[in-house]
């Protein structure tokens, strides 16, 4: 029990340090360094050599990690899951005055997310600010690490409609507010209009002096609202992780861990990290880019094999999508399916939908459960009710660009796209060492 323990606080740690996806690619980046991987960049010559390890980053919110077997490699073996989680988004222009007293922030929701999780919590803004240096533009990452939003609710008293049926606007209900206090400067009141723009920004002055840049340099940002709430260990025996964006970094971080502990015999083993997924993926560093085929293609031409080599390494690859599955709700039971019913705490599930959204076939499903037998860990299953649609994930997305036999699967959880989730503490363990068998081959 102590171990699960400890890995589970290993996986909030890391959550809590990965407060976007770009922030996330940074602290995978950091521990693939530590093991001694290598950088590569997409604009460089590769010359990976058997027996290491070496990564590539996109957009700086991507990542694909590969390891080489010592010797000749059979083909891939691949886990992919996503960096980012269901959040608001600022606008380029984002600062409001309201009533010549506060000022808020115009964001937009950035995936699809349980609105009113998000309401009367302590909030910031962090994210990536792009500048100009010595001839060439920066990306930095930025994280405003203080207490500085919230986006209150409307009192009972006032809108008693709004609480019975919690249905939110995100134009009108959901901008955070920034600062409260009468505005004297008559310049300021001049650029804000009745409830219009600041031109001089409050916001990203704090933003430039986090980033240590200064404010006029910015020429681009990135800028996603935040929970500051940490995670926790919770339960009658520390059984539940309690914590924002454990879909899906619970399962980033239980690959990656796997990954480094593990040393590939036969296969090339590579650790794939996406980011949008939230919303749909079709961007050049989502599972619907050509960013996967393109790693595994320059990683096969630098071993010198190409065109009908590479694709019978495919025929002989495996990948598995982790992406979190939905548990039984303890209040809601009925919610879940008649006979796939996974719960917190008694292993990995593997995920199954008769319109492909998930791409377990009778083989890719075979494969998993020897995985977990090996493995010496429990698996469970789960399919939507037949009258329920359920989401989507990486592994049919991918499927697209590189075509090989995929499992869906996933750390089972409840309260999933809320502000707050909540998770089994032992699952995180069973998929680390899945992950350290599936590797290890």
């Amino acid at each position: 029990m102590l171990n699960f323990l400890t890995e589970a606080e290993e996986c909030l740690a890391f959550i809590e340090k990965s407060v976007t996806a770009f922030h996330a690619v940074e602290n995978m980046e950091k521990e693939l360094l530590k093991n001694n991987f290598s950088e590569l960049k997409e604009s460089d010559t590769w010359k990976p050599e058997m027996g290491k390890g070496y990564y590539v980053k996109r957009n700086d919110s991507s990542l694909v990690a590969f390891k080489l077997p010592a010797k000749k490699t059979k083909g891939f073996h691949i886990m992919a899951s996503h960096s980012d989680s269901p959040s608001f988004k600022l606008k380029a222009e984002a600062e409001i005055t309201v009533e010549n007293s506060y000022r808020k922030l115009n964001v937009e929701p950035y995936g699809g997310m349980i609105h009113a999780t998000w309401l009367d919590r302590c909030l910031s803004v962090a994210g990536r600010v792009v500048y100009r240096e010595g001839g060439e533009l920066i990306s930095k990452n930025v994280n405003v690490d203080e207490d500085l939003l919230v986006i209150p609710n409307v009192a009972i008293h006032m809108n008693r409609e709004m609480n019975k049926n919690l249905s939110y606007n995100p134009q009108t209900d959901l901008q955070p507010l920034l600062s409260a206090g009468r505005i004297t400067n008559e310049k300021e009141q001049e650029n804000a209009g009745e409830e219009g723009k600041h031109k001089s920004s409050v916001l990203m002055k704090k933003v430039a002096d986090y980033a240590q840049v200064d404010a006029e340099r910015i020429l681009g940002r990135d800028l996603f609202l935040y929970v500051r709430e940490k995670g926790k260990l919770a339960g009658a025996e520390k059984e539940l992780m309690i914590s924002p964006r454990l879909d899906d970094l619970q399962c980033v971080f239980a690959s990656l861990k796997g990954f480094l502990k593990a040393q590939p015999k036969d296969y090339i083993s590579v650790c794939a990290v996406f980011d949008n997924e939230e919303v749909g993926s079709l961007t050049r560093q989502g599972a619907a880019s050509t960013f996967l085929k393109d790693t595994l293609e320059r990683v096969s031409e630098a071993l010198g094999l190409q065109g009908s080599e590479y694709r019978k390494l495919l025929s002989e690859s495996f990948m598995i999508s982790a992406d979190n599955a939905h548990g039984v709700h303890p209040n809601h039971p009925e919610k879940a399916d008649a006979t796939n019913r996974p719960y917190l705490n008694q292993g990995i599930v593997i995920k199954y939908q008769g319109g492909q959204k998930y791409t377990t076939d009778a083989w890719s499903e075979a494969v998993m459960r020897e995985i977990c037998m090996e493995a010496e860990v429990p698996w469970q299953t789960y399919c939507n009710r037949s009258d329920i649609a359920g989401g989507s994930t990486l592994g049919n997305i991918s499927e697209g660009q590189v075509s090989v036999p995929c499992v869906d699967i996933g750390l089972p959880q409840l309260a999933m796209h809320s502000a707050v989730e909540t998770a089994g503490s032992r699952d995180v363990g069973y998929l680390i060492k899945a992950a350290e068998v599936f590797y290890g081959k």
